[in-house]
């Protein structure tokens, strides 16, 4: 009876993980660039008890572990939206900005000018050239971004945005903010990766298909909190009934 709680714990413990997981795609729905997660978990056979002299022997119990969280790395749904500063990543790649963590990558390519004239995203960080940051002049106009990442303006060509990709997407950690970091060195991205000026690449989160995984995880964890309940009970019962014949 005591083996059956742990595995309900370990089960309701992977779904109030995946609900997380969940929680935080829904609140990214209409974040750009966003690249949603999901849950992995695996099952886990505890191998410790064992007892040969028994008639039966034990059974190998059940339980289940995290897998971890990988990333959906989908192309999202790319809106135009005739803003000269703003671009859509297509293709594996991801934008070089500098935070005060360190440099940091993201798919958020809704850009601005902060006050001295650098190229920022929507969220404050200096978004990366080939050359380091990108400045451009307050006398300078006809700001332009062509697909291959060529910022220009009425002066000429002002830098080149820093587009990288990495041989394990996966292996990307989220810090937030829609951010990654990554402990693996990035490397120039490839000739399929590539910009579409004047618009920007929205979330892949799929609300329809969140709604339905959100609802069968609360679904499934109250039946399993049910079962632990009624286990629990029954462990109670037995333990009055044993004192009653004792």
């Amino acid at each position: 009876m005591q083996n059956a709680l742990f595995v309900g714990v370990s089960a309701q413990t992977a779904l109030a993980r995946e609900l997380d997981v969940i929680a935080n795609n829904m609140a990214n729905v209409s974040t750009t660039g966003f690249k949603a997660r999901s849950a992995r978990f695996q099952e886990y056979l505890m191998p410790v008890a064992s007892a040969d002299s028994f008639q039966r022997s034990d059974r190998r119990l059940s339980y289940v572990i995290d897998q971890g969280t990988p990333l959906d790395l989908t192309q999202g749904p790319v809106e135009p939206d005739s803003n000269p500063m703003h671009v859509a990543l297509r293709g594996d790649a991801f934008l070089a900005v500098q935070t005060p963590q360190g440099l940091r990558y993201t798919r958020n390519g809704a850009f601005e000018l902060d006050a001295t004239g650098n190229l920022v995203t929507s969220d404050g960080h200096a978004v990366q050239g080939d050359g380091g940051p990108i400045t451009i002049g307050q006398q300078e106009t006809g700001l332009a971004i062509a697909p291959d990442g060529t910022i220009s303006t009425n002066l000429g060509i002002r830098g080149r945005l820093r587009l990288v990709t990495f041989a394990n997407a996966q292996a990307l950690k989220s810090e937030g903010a829609n951010l990654f970091s990554s402990e693996a060195p990035a490397r120039p991205a490839g000739p399929g990766a590539h910009l579409e000026p004047g618009a920007l690449e929205r979330s892949n989160v799929k609300p329809v298909v969140e709604m339905t995984r959100l609802m069968d995880v609360n679904r499934t964890y109250s039946m399993v909190s049910s079962v632990i309940s009624r286990l629990d009970d029954l462990r109670g019962t037995a333990i009055r009934r044993l004192a009653d014949v004792a």
